[in-house]
């Protein structure tokens, strides 16, 4: 009994994050576009079962016999009235669409009219960009679709967003439930990927994954790769959030792979306490998500396979994440100069550059006093673990003599508030 009521209390605090205010009913469309809002359009794919029985609601959180398909547009208030980072959700039947979200319209497609839709607007962005998000453990359908509206939103991301969502009933006590659901769901995500990757419209792929969506994307892509030996060329990134995976099974996941290098980028954080939860749950073994990438192990396996790792260690999302789990989304300035570079399809090392160049040598560069330490810490208030940015970064530093707040060790850059 100590051992249930321990897993039980776990199992609650893993789903904590999630809980507060959960919605109902958003989705009824409203069919107006508020002046002075913003209009993200969504592709969805899904698992899940359609749910009739509730106005608003679409989609349920048990398993569908097929992969299904919906076309929704969010409205999202002006930046005036909202934070970048938060989903502000409707307090009332009546949403009000200057300071709330709302949603525009919604509708179930067939395969055929979502393939048209997509081919449509694909067209219309720039290099015909495409980004995937898979969402995690505890999210109920319309809290998927508002989040990603967020995320595209505050990333500026030119990208058309297609929303992956799987069946997680949402609820505290299912994570069991949840983790094979998405299991269930790892050959329809290969299948959507592929026919992406297919799609002679399509330029490019990311792919945005948060929690225990790690463990489907993760699972779909080594799919693909032993049935293809190896993955599509036109996938450009893929950008794992907060992983919810066992970091001896990515290991083998990566290695079954042969990815080339760079294209994995990892948002860990050492202060994840849903993750710290999730470790304990799964037999006190490292979550992948929570790992340090500066200590071994996971320095010589990031380092061998060249994956990249943005450590988020520390920093605030500055929203209503309090375990620390939804930084990559809520953190204005991940989201903002993270999410907006990967979103648009480049590779983060590309012209003999890191990510960590990109984000803060711009702010290093323009000081030569000891006061560069606050310049980059302004600029990009995280640790970027990338093998080109741990060289030059150090060598910059120590040219112009900052050693006030910063360390290089092992090679790494470490970049905090």
């Amino acid at each position: 009994m100590r051992i249930l009521r321990g897993c039980l209390a776990m199992l609650l605090v893993l789903g904590a994050a999630a809980c507060a205010g959960r919605p109902h009913g958003v989705l009824i469309p409203t069919h107006y576009e508020p002046p002075g809002a913003s209009i993200v359009k969504l592709m969805v794919a899904t698992t899940r079962a359609p749910d009739e029985t509730q106005p608003g609601e679409m989609f349920s959180g048990e398993r569908g016999g097929a992969l299904s398909f919906a076309d929704i547009t969010v409205s999202i208030p002006p930046d005036a009235y909202r934070k970048v980072g938060e989903v502000q959700w409707p307090e009332s039947e009546t949403p009000d669409p200057a300071r709330e979200f709302t949603t525009v319209d919604a509708h179930i497609l067939s395969r055929e009219a979502a393939l048209a839709e997509f081919n449509r607007r694909v067209a219309k962005t720039p290099k015909r960009q495409t980004l995937v998000f898979v969402h995690g453990f505890n999210t109920r359908f319309a809290e998927a679709v508002y989040r990603f509206a967020q995320i595209s939103h505050d990333s500026t991301a030119d990208v058309v967003p297609v929303l992956f969502t799987w069946p997680s009933r949402g609820k505290l006590l299912a994570y069991g439930y949840d983790h094979e659901s998405a299991s269930y769901s790892r050959d329809a995500l290969e299948s959507l990927l592929a026919a992406l990757a297919r799609n002679p419209n399509v330029g490019e792929i990311s792919i945005l994954a948060h929690s225990m969506g790690n463990w489907v994307t993760l699972e779909a892509l080594r799919q693909m790769a032993i049935r293809d030996r190896g993955l599509p060329g036109k996938i450009k990134n893929v950008m794992l959030a907060a992983p919810d995976v066992d970091f001896d099974v990515f290991k083998r996941q990566i290695v079954a792979m042969g990815v080339r290098p760079s294209l994995f980028t990892i948002f860990v954080s050492r202060d994840d306490e849903a993750l710290a939860v999730s470790k304990r749950v799964w037999g006190d073994k490292p979550r992948l998500g929570a790992v340090n990438p500066q200590a071994e192990p996971y320095r010589d396996v990031l380092d061998r396979d060249r994956i990249q790792v943005v450590d988020l260690t520390d920093v605030s999302s500055g929203g209503g994440d309090s375990l620390g789990h939804t930084k990559f989304a809520e953190a204005p300035a991940v989201v903002r100069s993270i999410g907006a570079r990967l979103a648009t399809g480049q590779t983060l090392s590309d012209g003999g550059a890191g990510v960590g160049e990109k984000l803060g040598m711009a702010a290093a560069g323009a000081a030569s006093t000891v006061g560069a330490a606050a310049g980059v810490a302004v600029a990009t208030p995280f640790a970027i673990v990338d093998p080109r940015t741990r060289e030059n970064l150090s060598d910059h530093f120590d040219d112009v003599g900052n050693h006030a707040g910063h360390t290089f060790e092992h090679g790494a850059s470490v970049l905090r508030p």
